[in-house]
């Protein structure tokens, strides 16, 4: 048996052959991998809120700083939904924050969404509600077949390209053209 890779710090970046319609031409962040399965956050899918409209769900007293009204939410995966996620650089004071890589962190402390809506929290931070998940062998069977290629992660893409452009972006760098792989698998 071959040792397990861990993918932590990894973009997962569809394939264009992927037409799941949650994963098509998604982008995801792995935040753990490990023998018993994988667990990451979707970075190019918004969902229907922005920060204002969740912090008034989770406390009507707060108030949000203009700049950070805005800020979109992403749908992180398919999994616990009602569950937030923030994916951040590094900041100490987080209780629940565990560092996933050096300069990233991500945490569910709900203290921390107030801190970013009043610009105190992070230099960046990702909020998502849900996530990604694998159970063990899953990830690997679909890498297997083409459903997924992976790069290392990088800050640029993760906290600074536009949401619509990340998949491209992450593509990019691969430094081939996607859509010129055969969607089958090849074995030598």
């Amino acid at each position: 048996m071959t040792e397990l890779k861990s993918l932590q710090n990894h973009f997962l970046i569809a394939m264009p052959t992927l037409d799941d319609p949650y994963f098509s031409r998604s982008l995801t962040y792995i935040c753990e991998h490990n023998d018993e399965g994988a667990m990451g956050l979707v970075l190019n899918q918004p969902s229907t809120m922005n920060l204002k409209q969740l912090l008034e769900q989770t406390d009507k007293a707060l108030t949000v700083s203009d700049d950070k009204a805005e800020q979109i939410i992403l749908a992180g995966g398919p999994v616990s939904q009602e569950r937030g996620f923030v994916l951040h650089t590094e900041q100490p004071g987080w209780g629940s924050s565990l560092t996933l890589a050096p300069g990233i962190m991500v945490t569910t402390s709900r203290d921390i969404l107030t801190a970013i809506g009043s610009n105190q929290g992070p230099d960046e931070a990702l909020i998502a509600l849900g996530y990604a998940g694998w159970t063990a062998g899953q990830l690997e069977q679909e890498m297997q077949e083409n459903a997924w290629l992976t790069i290392e992660a990088d800050e640029e893409i993760l906290f600074n390209t536009p949401i619509h452009k990340k998949w491209q972006a992450a593509v990019n760098k691969l430094g081939v053209d996607v859509w010129q792989l055969a969607p089958g698998a090849g074995h030598a």
